[in-house]
């Protein structure tokens, strides 16, 4: 099993910041280079959603909800993925999940970082 340890959420005020950061401690660098990493998010009564994704090649997807306010990035030289947010808003409010894909090996996931955007 593969562990990935995730830190930076917190409460914001709207309009706010954070950087959530997601490491894979137990992995070396030239493996960590092969995942994909993304950010899922997941508010009470809903279903867990896709917020960004990078691939080992640095290609970028985000969510229609989040473009232009968040910033996925990597570092492999620390094995870690980080998600920026910016501009935060109420509706943001959610258990946020690291994921870590190795195509054609397994899918993996973070225990979850709560961001609650409040007044």
């Amino acid at each position: 099993q593969v562990e990935l340890v995730e830190s930076g959420g917190g409460l914001v005020q709207p309009g706010g910041s954070l950087r959530l950061s997601c490491t894979i401690p137990r992995t070396i660098t030239s493996v960590f280079w092969t995942y994909d990493m993304a950010w899922y998010r997941q508010a009470p009564g809903l279903e867990r959603e896709l917020v960004a994704l990078i691939t080992g090649s640095n290609s970028i997807t985000y969510a229609d909800s989040v473009k232009g306010r968040f910033t996925i990035s990597r570092d492999n030289s620390k094995k870690t993925a980080y998600l920026r947010m910016n501009s935060l808003k109420p509706e943001d409010t959610a258990v946020y999940y690291c994921n870590a894909e190795r195509p054609g090996v397994g899918k993996y996931w973070g225990q979850g970082t709560l961001v609650t955007v409040s007044e």
